[in-house]
């Protein structure tokens, strides 16, 4: 499991930073990035493991963003996240036929994330 590199990106810091926490105290290397364009810079620098990724974002929504960053990576692994899912739900239906995602409906619990990050990662 160490080693392994997460991006969290997400407009909400408070939660972005407890993310990291939670997931630095289990052993990954985190980043954060603000917005999804930040979110792709820092993909391109960070070159993660997995991409943890809010769906509603300004500059860049975390949709758009995966489609950029699969211009590099086409097996990029995601996790979205949403406070609604539902709002998503065709689109994110293409995006699991096509890509390696999951999904997290906010608020989600700690065990939540890890089941679905050990899942990932196997």
């Amino acid at each position: 499991m160490s080693n392994t590199k997460i991006l969290i990106v997400d407009d909400n810091q408070d939660l972005a930073v407890l993310l990291q926490i939670m997931l630095e105290d289990e052993g990954y290397e985190v980043k954060l990035a603000k917005d999804g364009w930040d979110g792709y810079m820092s993909y391109l620098l960070f070159a993660p493991d997995l991409i943890l990724t809010d769906i509603q974002m300004p500059m860049k929504n975390g949709l758009e963003l995966m489609e950029a960053i699969r211009t590099h990576n086409p097996k990029a692994r995601t996790i979205y996240m949403s406070g609604d899912l539902s709002h998503f739900q065709s689109l994110l239906e293409e995006e699991k036929k096509r890509y390696q995602v999951s999904f997290l409906q906010k608020p989600f619990s700690k065990m939540e994330l890890m089941r679905l990050l050990s899942e990932f990662l196997r």
